[in-house]
């Protein structure tokens, strides 16, 4: 029996749910790029981000660290959604990282 392609998408939906769900970020309230490890090329996207983002950002990690450290969670209600999690710092790291590789080049060749 041949599975269609909605039901594909469908089933592929849930198991990405499923697995955000499962990682346990969420539940703290906290968006993907909050738990990226902080290393050189983050730290520059971090200083790139416009005030505000990186308001928001330092306030859902302190509200993350101060939950976990009192051993609770957020109500289900306010966890974030897979729907609601926006990349907001994967772009500028990705810029970052190419930048830094055309040096890198570049200073090869001089």
């Amino acid at each position: 029996m041949a599975v269609s392609f909605v039901q594909r998408r469908f089933m592929s939906n849930a198991l990405q749910k499923w697995a955000y769900n499962l990682s346990g970020f969420n539940k703290y309230g906290l968006w993907r790029d909050d738990i990226l490890h902080e290393n050189e090329d983050v730290k520059e996207a971090l200083k790139r981000l416009p005030q505000n983002k990186l308001d928001e950002r330092n306030f859902r990690i302190l509200r993350a660290t101060q939950l976990s450290l009192t051993h609770s969670i957020l109500p289900k209600e306010q966890w974030t959604k897979l729907e609601e999690d926006k990349l907001y710092l994967t772009p500028i790291v990705e810029q970052v990282i190419k930048e830094r590789k055309e040096r890198e080049e570049w200073n090869k060749l001089y």
